[in-house]
């Protein structure tokens, strides 16, 4: 017999409106509410009469430690009430919701996940960058840049050898050894962006190359929260902007 509920909710890419319907309905429903930095508070308006807890981390420093924001699930479930962990993006893509809900699970608490709409692939596609397009990638490798032994991602240097679109969260601070996985598969004039604080009001990007990207995030002063987006589909944000500019000048002409 379950005495609890934990649902852990994907709040989506940053801007208020990409978080889902069902995800609204289970905040409605929370007795608490435990959110993460990379929430907009706007989102706890659909919440007024929950408990509202920052459990996030900002510039490392943590508000909760994991094994506190875990005790703190059980001790308010435990008293029958409805916990919302929301959680940015997708909780299950680097977003330890599952490590959570397992926590939960082992104390006897009914658990429930609402997936989010992954900033790994709504970022780039809110700055019209495709992740797979036809022609040009036919799949996309998404990857963290940094393990929890605080070293890159050794997958990096297998997508490098790929033809994949290849997506890097929390990357920033090995921007250097990226690229240089990339060029030494010959790949310096590969196309990259970096978006940060996607779909929000400070949403920032940067475009260059493999060669180039690390002049330009530091010319930009580009840092986490970033999406890093190495591959072909990084052109079509262009390439769009040149259409539609030559069909405004045709028109003209005409």
């Amino acid at each position: 017999m379950f005495n609890g509920k934990l649902t852990v909710v994907g709040a989506g890419p940053g801007d208020v409106d990409l978080i889902t319907l069902k995800g609204i309905k289970a905040l409605q429903r929370a007795d608490v509410v435990l959110y993460d930095a990379l929430v907009d508070p706007e989102l706890l308006e659909y919440a007024p009469n929950a408990e509202h807890i920052f459990v996030g981390k900002r510039k490392g420093c943590y508000a909760y430690q994991q094994d506190q924001i875990n005790e703190l699930i059980v001790q308010r479930a435990r008293l029958n009430k409805h916990v919302v962990r929301l959680k940015g993006g997708d909780p299950f893509v680097f977003g330890r919701g599952a490590e959570e809900m397992e926590y939960a699970a082992s104390y006897g608490l009914d658990v429930e996940v609402v997936p989010g709409i992954s900033s790994s692939v709504a970022v780039p596609a809110s700055q019209n960058i495709p992740v797979t397009k036809r022609g040009e990638t036919e799949s996309f490798w998404v990857i963290t840049g940094t393990t929890k032994e605080h070293k890159l991602s050794a997958d990096v240097a297998l997508a490098a050898k790929s033809n994949a679109t290849v997506l890097i969260l929390m990357g920033m601070s090995k921007l250097n050894e990226i690229t240089e996985l990339f060029i030494q598969e010959g790949k310096s004039d590969l196309p990259v962006a970096i978006i940060q604080n996607g779909t929000t009001a400070d949403e920032k990007i940067g475009i260059g190359t493999v060669s180039t990207i690390v002049n330009q995030a530091k010319e930009q002063q580009l840092s986490n929260p970033a999406i890093i987006v190495i591959g072909e589909v990084v052109n079509h944000r262009q390439k769009i902007l040149e259409i539609q500019k030559n069909y405004i000048k045709e028109t003209i002409e005409i």
